[in-house]
């Protein structure tokens, strides 16, 4: 077991993946990072910002399914929903 720092939304976050998996889990949180900035300063508060990102990631493999587009493999989708348990937990700590 590894662990990675994610910086997201000028935050760090360590997360937990497989051996080997550490650069997958980077180029997600990278993701993730993208989605937020892309959002830019909204007032929301930390989980729904979090949340927002997720939601637009979510649209974007649901578009991408739609037209054929590719599935993640296993691997990325094992990856995307430790990440996103992760996610949740810093959330929900978050908001306690």
């Amino acid at each position: 077991m590894s662990n990675v720092t994610l910086q997201i939304g000028g935050r760090s976050y360590l997360v937990a993946c497989a051996a080997g998996e550490e650069e997958r889990v980077q180029e997600l949180g990278q993701m993730i990072e993208d989605k937020v900035r892309e959002l830019g300063p909204s007032g929301h508060n930390e989980t729904r910002l979090l949340l927002f990102a997720a939601l637009l990631l979510a649209d974007e493999l649901h578009e991408a399914r739609k037209k054929g587009g590719p599935a993640p493999t296993p691997d990325q989708a094992d990856a995307l929903e430790a990440l996103a348990a992760r996610l949740e937990k810093c959330a929900s700590a978050l908001e306690s």
